[in-house]
């Protein structure tokens, strides 16, 4: 019926990438983990789990290969620029965080979010100690570093399951 109406808007349905899941409220039996299916749309990734009260729901985080990708990109863009002064690099590198948390800031995914800006410190201070053969920034200076040129914090832009 669905690839009916889809083709009055001469639309098609891949045979591939079209299924139907049993994504219904696991039984009553079973107190723990997530529920009996996924799937994966626009990025993310919807799964059945459980409330802070007990309750099913669906919740969404970002696509595994999503949030890697990001991540690499990240490493590799540090990795090209590590030459560009600190105020130039952290303008970037806050650009493109916010960019992802204004796409995959939806309730739920925080965990995903804070994820990405953990990457980015670790890969920044990777680069960062690659500009010259001595290793003059400290863990201890990076940290300073950050107190001067934040990270944006992981934010949730979009409630989806409502307030």
């Amino acid at each position: 019926m669905l690839s009916k109406r889809l083709g009055r808007f001469g639309l098609t349905l891949h045979p591939d990438k079209t299924r139907l899941l049993d994504f219904r409220r696991p039984a009553a039996p079973q107190q723990v983990g997530k529920g009996p299916g996924t799937f994966e749309f626009l990025g993310f990734t919807f799964y059945m789990g459980r409330t802070r009260t007990g309750r099913w729901m669906m919740w969404c985080k970002t696509r595994r290969v999503r949030l890697r990708r990001a991540i690499q990109s990240v490493a590799d863009w540090g990795r090209r620029h590590r030459h560009w002064p600190i105020q130039l690099q952290h303008a970037a590198l806050t650009r493109r965080l916010r960019g992802h948390f204004n796409y995959f800031g939806v309730s739920g995914n925080f965990r995903s979010l804070q994820l990405l800006v953990e990457e980015t410190k670790q890969a920044w201070l990777k680069w960062l100690r690659r500009r010259s053969n001595r290793t003059r920034l400290t863990s201890e200076r990076f940290t300073a570093l950050l107190v001067r040129f934040p990270l944006p914090r992981p934010r949730i832009t979009v409630q989806i399951w409502g307030s």
